[in-house]
């Protein structure tokens, strides 16, 4: 079987039991900037260091797969998302920051290359998270009743990593120092 379909020359796509829509439809939008942010964390996998985290990112890739396939599902579908997902995200946020001195002021995303690698990630989910809101405003839009906030706490967490992972190569946090003008 080919890989290519040729159905989307045109500019459209289909979405799981639905119809054709523009590729820069904001259903699109969700989903592809979810499944970017899932190809991002496999790059952060591949990285020194990143082994301990592993088991916990290919855990949230196969989350974010499930993620992905409801929101390129219109209409009602059951929930792939739930409340124990993000709950999983906020025990592993709370375990990651145990060790880590508390913050004072912003800082710069940067560190090791796993660390900066995760706040890229970082910032992906945020848009991610934005996507999904924008999708949620739209009228009969159905997005998973938790995607916002796993998103939420996810990007939340990818902070916490990144931090963590310069912790245990014991490279401190670069503070932001704003400009005196």
């Amino acid at each position: 079987m080919k890989i290519y379909t040729k159905t989307g020359d045109a500019g459209e796509t289909g979405l799981f039991g639905g119809p054709r829509v523009r590729k820069d439809h904001v259903r699109i939008e969700a989903f592809g900037t979810v499944d970017e942010l899932n190809s991002l964390l496999g790059v952060v996998r591949t990285h020194p260091g990143s082994g301990g985290l592993d088991d916990l990112l290919r855990r949230i890739q196969s989350d974010l797969f499930e993620l992905g396939a409801q929101l390129a599902t219109p209409g009602d579908a059951a929930e792939r998302i739930t409340a124990a997902h993000v709950e999983t995200l906020e025990r592993a946020i709370d375990r990651h920051e145990e060790a880590l001195p508390p913050l004072s002021s912003f800082i710069l995303p940067t560190g090791t290359p796993l660390a900066a690698a995760l706040h890229v990630a970082r910032t992906v989910c945020r848009r991610a998270e934005r996507r999904v809101v924008k999708l949620g405003a739209m009228p009969d839009a159905h997005i998973p009743s938790n995607a916002i906030e796993y998103l939420n706490r996810l990007g939340d967490l990818l902070f916490v990593l990144a931090r963590h992972a310069n912790h245990v190569e014991r490279v401190a946090d670069d503070p932001w120092h704003p400009s005196r003008s």
